[in-house]
């Protein structure tokens, strides 16, 4: 099955900087409602995700390209391609662009299990 990609623009994504673009791999539906998003994701030089908490859920992050720094918890990490943050439930994080090319990473939100 080939699956048709829809790529939307957020501004200001989680009171971040400038315009992120976000192209959905995978609906929740197809992913039989585990997952709420699976997509791959395109921030420019100099914007970011701000920070935002995980509850009811997880993210993680797989960075294919760029430099960043991501705030993990209040704490901040250089990453780069090959690097993959995770942010578990009841956690935060937030992610900017510090590089000179597009920071493009691999996003998964997985819904924790129901106690």
């Amino acid at each position: 099955m080939i699956i048709e990609s829809k790529t939307v623009t957020a501004k200001n994504k989680a009171g971040g900087k400038g315009e992120v673009y976000i192209t959905h791999l995978l609906t929740p539906a197809e992913m039989l409602g585990q997952c709420d998003m699976f997509a791959k994701v395109v921030v420019p030089p100099g914007a970011s995700l701000g920070t935002h908490y995980h509850h009811g859920n997880s993210e993680t992050y797989h960075i294919l390209q760029g430099k960043a720094a991501y705030n993990d918890n209040n704490k901040i990490y250089e990453v780069l391609p090959g690097q993959t943050l995770f942010c578990p439930d009841g956690s935060m994080h937030a992610i900017e662009n510090t590089g000179d090319e597009d920071l493009i990473f691999i996003a998964l939100v997985i819904k924790s299990p129901e106690e």
